[in-house]
């Protein structure tokens, strides 16, 4: 393996489970810079306004990031994982843009997206959305306070829209609703196992944990 995606809807614990297996398995690691993107706050206050904005910004620094860390790999590593993947911007770009917004912006990402190395497996961490809430409300960021739950019903929507439709590489669909990865190292070592003691075509797999 070369190339591990981890991702998962707002609140998913993508970050913590791609840190994880990085410090595990002597990967190097790829986190989305977010914190930093002074559209993120503005687009939860106000997202018709900044919708557009704010998915531009995501697209050129997602494209920007993935290029650098993956065409510069680090020699002493096994492999890459990753807390995103590219094909994000469009899942997302589906849920917050109008129709005419959408058309245009996927001229762009269609542009840039073939440039882009494929993962050799896509890891989705799926958790009901009141799990999701009470993730998103325990790590206490202010402009995700008021995030609602038909939101987050969308974003998930949008992924398994996009799996259906995708062949290019395999999908692992995980339910991790019942489970804590971070807490019980069983179930972190169960999440290890399925991603790395099995091989996968492409298409979609799902396993309930």
């Amino acid at each position: 393996m070369n190339f591990l995606v981890i991702e998962g809807n707002i609140g998913a614990g993508k970050t913590t489970l791609a840190q994880m297996i990085s410090s595990d398995y002597n990967a190097q690691l790829v986190t989305e810079s977010f914190a930093g993107n002074p559209f993120l706050p503005k687009f939860y206050a106000n997202p018709s306004t900044y919708a557009f904005t704010l998915e531009m910004s995501f697209l050129a620094e997602r494209y920007s990031q993935l290029m650098n860390e993956l065409q510069n790999r680090d020699l002493f590593k096994d492999f890459a994982v990753a807390d995103y993947y590219f094909m994000k911007s469009l899942i997302f770009a589906s849920v917050t843009l109008s129709d005419d917004e959408f058309t245009l912006y996927r001229k762009f990402f269609n542009l840039i997206y073939a440039r882009l190395p494929r993962p050799d497996l896509y890891v989705y961490l799926h958790k009901d959305t009141d799990v999701l809430q009470k993730m998103i409300k325990k790590r206490g960021r202010d402009y995700e306070s008021n995030i609602a739950d038909e939101y987050l019903d969308n974003i998930t929507k949008a992924y398994f829209n996009y799996f259906k439709q995708q062949s290019e590489f395999p999908v692992v669909i995980i339910d991790t609703t019942n489970i804590d990865f971070v807490k019980n190292d069983k179930d972190y070592l169960k999440i290890c196992d399925t991603i790395f003691q099995n091989s996968y075509s492409s298409g979609i797999t799902r396993v309930i944990l």
